[in-house]
């Protein structure tokens, strides 16, 4: 069982950058696979980035990559950088666990557990 708490959500301009942490429960957090999604208004939770159990492997969504950089130090947290934020990147962003030690997946359905997201909003 693995609980999971986001946190460092906030308002933010255009151009300016958060740092969103989850921090988890359980003592194999280094054999989850770990990713954060996001959900804005009327669309559906979309994929935003993932990361092996050892954090050797990354994944990102076209939309964030070169801007946002997942990490996390293998004791209890994952870590999402955001830079050059957008006003599409407006949306209640959420972490998740994967209880798998291949390559990250991307898929909603493939992620065991969630926590209860953080609201990121970019003024523009």
């Amino acid at each position: 069982q693995v609980q999971l708490v986001e946190s460092g959500g906030g308002l933010v301009q255009a151009g300016g950058s958060l740092r969103l942490s989850c921090e988890a429960s359980g003592r194999t957090f280094s054999i989850y696979a770990m990713a954060w999604f996001r959900q804005a208004p009327g669309k559906e939770r979309e994929f935003v980035a993932a990361i092996s159990g050892r954090g050797g492997r990354t994944y990102y969504a076209d939309s964030v990559k070169g801007r946002f950089t997942i990490s996390r130090d293998n004791f209890k947290t994952v870590y999402l950088q955001m830079n050059n934020l957008k006003s599409e990147d407006t949306a209640v962003y959420s972490c998740a666990a994967d209880y798998w030690n291949g390559p990250p997946r991307i898929g909603r359905d493939a992620y065991d557990y969630w926590g209860q997201g953080t609201q990121v909003t970019v003024s523009s």
